[in-house]
């Protein structure tokens, strides 16, 4: 099985001998005293017996490391087996010469063997070297891509993990709020409270099939916040009231599952239970160019009286920042009436 680099390696190969064989051929076209043949055959024998050595050479250190840092320990390897290399070759293609010119009723004439020897080597030393580059570059840059590849996969891994570690997180703390709102009512009104199980249960069903996944259409997620302020506005019943302005050409914007519900929540708490008076909430969604806003915005609080802002707003900013890293935020701002969390995100289509 071919290696990686070793499709490019034989391309680059194959184009280089077929140039040198053309150039043999175009220097002796219009010499009477040459055959066609014989150019042919000086460079195809040393373009088969380097092949053949190529071929060894692929498969014999297919398991050698190659380390863009220690070259030199890569390439000391490989010249070990120049000597080798050196002898065989011109045995080899002086002896296939050699043969198809007896063949032909003719004596292949060259200079003396101590001459042939060491213009030889002399020649076979650069294109080895030349080759052997090549070969280090192709086999650094394979090597290269394969370890980014598996960094990628390695931060795809643990961003996953991140995200499910804080959604894990924030499913319990919001089940825990709205038990405890149950327990409550259940005290003094068993209907009312039979009816927010039947809400809750359909809250988890929404909240089980978002974790499955970690972006979603922004319809899916107002659905969720309206069945938690449904729950929610049971318990405060006469203290709130809720007002959503989702954007028409926003419902199918791609958002983080299970990001907004969150926020809500502090609405309700820091808003509406520390709250003598009514407080009104008014979710927002809308598009602006290429950005996503979607906000909630609670009367009855003040940042200061938010200490440390809980486990909600952190693990949305955490998220935020593993999924779009500085393109999207999480910012409180406080105005005369309350505080309005807002998101602002990368607008992209949902899929789902």
């Amino acid at each position: 099985m071919l290696r990686p680099t070793d499709k490019a390696l034989y391309s680059l190969w194959a184009l280089f001998w077929l140039l040198m064989i053309s150039v043999a051929v175009q220097d002796h076209l219009n010499d009477r005293s040459v055959h066609l043949w014989q150019p042919l055959l000086w460079e195809s024998s040393s373009s088969f017996v380097v092949t053949l050595w190529l071929v060894f050479q692929r498969h014999a250190t297919q398991h050698w490391d190659v380390s863009p840092g220690e070259p030199l320990r890569w390439f000391g390897r490989q010249a070990l087996w120049l000597p080798i290399v050196a002898v065989t070759f011109i045995v080899s293609i002086y002896a296939i010469r050699h043969a198809v010119y007896a063949l032909a009723g003719m004596t292949y004439h060259h200079a003396p063997w101590p001459t042939v020897f060491v213009y030889e080597s002399v020649k076979l030393l650069l294109f080895s070297a030349l080759w052997l580059a090549i070969i280090f570059g192709l086999e650094s840059f394979g090597r290269w891509r394969i370890e980014r590849e598996r960094l990628l996969a390695l931060q795809k891994h643990l961003a996953e993990s991140q995200l499910a570690q804080l959604k894990a997180q924030l499913q319990p703390h919001f089940l825990f709020n709205a038990l405890n709102t149950i327990s409550a009512i259940m005290q003094t009104d068993v209907e009312r409270a039979d009816r927010l199980l039947t809400q809750l249960a359909d809250l988890l069903r929404w909240s089980l099939e978002a974790s499955e996944r970690q972006l979603g259409a922004l319809r899916d997620e107002v659905e969720l916040l309206r069945l938690y302020a449904g729950i929610m506005g049971e318990r405060f019943t006469g203290r709130v009231t809720i007002e959503w302005q989702i954007a028409d050409d926003v419902a199918d914007a791609q958002v983080p599952t299970l990001l907004l519900q969150p926020l809500l929540e502090n609405a309700f708490r820091h808003g509406v239970e520390r709250s003598s008076v009514p407080v009104s909430i008014t979710a927002r969604a809308w598009r602006d160019g290429e950005r996503l806003h979607v906000s909630i915005h609670n009367s009855g609080s003040t940042l200061s009286s938010q200490p440390g802002l809980g486990i909600g707003i952190r693990n949305c900013r955490e998220r935020l920042d593993v999924l779009y890293g500085g393109a999207a935020r999480l910012d409180l701002e406080p105005d005369a009436t309350g505080v309005t969390a807002r998101v602002t995100l990368p607008y992209q289509r949902s899929t789902a």
